[in-house]
């Protein structure tokens, strides 16, 4: 991919709700690729993944071969909901469709299977049952986990936008993924297949995954923004319930569980997604902050639909001490 002036101005960083659910499907359908990081994930999920019918979107994910891009579009920003984004496939034009299901299926060598015949026979209706099907899987196997999902994220973005701003986009891709190189303006992916965009003006926008690990991934073709997903940090840890242990120095000072959620704030997240990782109730946990808040060890802000609390130098100070 190659950048101009304009649009070395226009990267940033986003998150995807329904990227999530789709490289989970994808996950279900090729387990092996992703052990042993998804493995407490695979098994928490295997009654619930048994009650979908998963086979439309797995044909469309031949590999290697091209994936449509209209069920799983570029997301706006870091605050993407899934009803919206859902929203925006719902709408997607037939003969669009049509298209890329073709493609998908003729690159998997299942243009004439059953499924594939159906879905070409009727892209309307393919379109809406494709965009239940996500909606079915989102609520069973990644709603569910959402919040212990979203922390990781937002913390490997917060992490590579200090980068980004020490060193520029070199520093930033320099560690990104090892397929991953950038020279002169141009942002190299190592893949299977050949494939030149000269970016005008719009931008990349860059988007950390869970379910994508271990793989870096590009695309999108226009009209769809350009994109590289790419696997998040700190995955190794992400399905373990429970947090940093703290110190026992630390756990007579306040109590295991203030202890416990204190350690966890390495970064700042919400009341849901420390209760999702400490394997807590949110009721709890809401009482240990509020309490910690109250000694001055923690401090909260507001962002938008959701309350963060972060340490206070006097928190860091106790945590590390």
């Amino acid at each position: 991919m190659r950048l101009g002036a304009d649009d070395l101005l226009h990267c940033r960083f986003a998150l995807s709700p329904l990227w999530e659910t789709h490289q989970a499907v994808r996950t279900l359908d090729r387990p092996a690729k992703s052990l042993p990081y998804h493995l407490p994930w695979l098994r928490r999920s295997a009654e619930a993944a048994r009650a979908l019918d998963l086979l439309p979107l797995w044909l469309l994910m031949p590999e290697p071969g091209y994936t449509p891009d209209f069920v799983c579009p570029p997301p706006l920003g870091l605050d993407t909901r899934f009803a919206d984004e859902i929203s925006a496939v719902r709408v997607t034009d037939p003969e669009v469709a049509r298209y890329e299901i073709h493609r998908a299926l003729a690159d998997g060598g299942a243009l004439h299977t059953i499924t594939g015949q159906k879905l070409l026979a009727d892209p309307a209706r393919a379109v809406q049952d494709l965009a239940t099907l996500l909606e079915q899987a989102w609520q069973a196997l990644v709603a569910p986990h959402w919040p212990r999902l979203r922390t990781l994220l937002e913390a490997d973005i917060a992490f590579h936008a200090r980068r980004l701003a020490k060193g520029g986009l070199a520093s930033l891709f320099a560690d990104l993924h090892p397929e991953v190189s950038w020279s002169d303006g141009t942002l190299t992916v190592r893949r299977h297949r050949n494939h030149v965009r000269t970016l005008r003006g719009e931008g990349l926008l860059l988007m950390p995954s869970v379910f994508a690990w271990p793989e870096v991934i590009s695309g999108f073709d226009p009209p769809w923004q350009p994109t590289l997903v790419y696997p998040a940090r700190g995955i190794g840890g992400l399905w373990a319930v429970g947090g940093p242990e703290p110190s026992a120095a630390l756990r007579r000072l306040l109590g295991a569980g203030r202890a416990s959620v204190l350690a966890a704030l390495a970064e700042p997240a919400s009341t849901s997604a420390l209760a999702a990782r400490l394997g807590l109730t949110p009721s709890s946990v809401s009482a240990h902050l509020h309490a910690l808040r109250d000694a001055r060890l923690l401090t909260s802000r507001r962002e938008k639909h959701k309350v963060l609390y972060e340490r206070t130098p006097l928190g860091i100070a106790l945590v590390e001490g």
